[in-house]
């Protein structure tokens, strides 16, 4: 369990950090950017609860909390040796968690018939938000695997984010409601 008694360490002001090995590393390291991207995916969801209905409200709160199990698990590389404790890894049962989320949200929803454009209501904008600040972490974690290889990163990372990234566009559509979604139109911009 985690125990701070000190909110401050000024072990950053050098421009590094720890990771979960213990192992120093850039604050600019791909790893640390995953992180910081996973982090702020979950930041982005905390503003959607303010909002959110009760489907999404019980749907999110244990999301949040894989994501704190998700940046424990791109904290310690795949091949660093375990000390006294077993990482913390994401799931395969995780990752099938979050498709029988999408299933059940998605369960009543009309079918698409077009893109929809992120906006409806507040709730929706904002899990629209979450939704492309998570395909950034997708993207950030993709780039860690090609920075340190396949091996180094827990497949079932990216693959969390992909399905919760689903996960947040279908409840914004959920959250549109009877208000409906906001679909894209092609060619409808203003220069018409």
């Amino acid at each position: 369990m985690v125990n701070l008694t000190k909110i401050y360490t000024r072990t950053g002001d050098s421009g590094t950090t720890r990771l979960g090995t213990g192992a120093p590393v850039a604050k600019t390291d791909a790893r640390v950017a995953a992180i910081g991207d996973v982090d702020e995916t979950n930041a982005a969801i905390g503003v959607v609860s303010i909002t959110a209905s009760q489907l999404s409200t019980q749907l999110l709160g244990p999301v949040q909390n894989d994501l704190f199990d998700l940046g424990a698990d791109l904290c310690v590389p795949l091949s660093a040796e375990p000390g006294d404790r077993r990482p913390l890894r994401i799931t395969a049962a995780q990752v099938t968690g979050l498709e029988l989320a999408i299933d059940k949200a998605n369960a009543d929803l009309a079918d698409l018939r077009s893109f929809v454009l992120p906006g409806g209501t507040e709730t929706a904008a904002r899990l629209h938000v979450a939704r492309t600040v998570c395909r950034r972490a997708e993207r950030q974690v993709w780039a860690l695997v090609a920075a340190v290889g396949v091996e180094q990163v827990n497949k079932q990372v990216p693959i969390y984010l992909n399905r919760l990234a689903d996960l947040l566009f279908v409840l914004s559509r959920v959250e549109n409601g009877a208000a409906g979604d906001v679909l894209w139109q092609p060619g409808g911009g203003l220069a018409k």
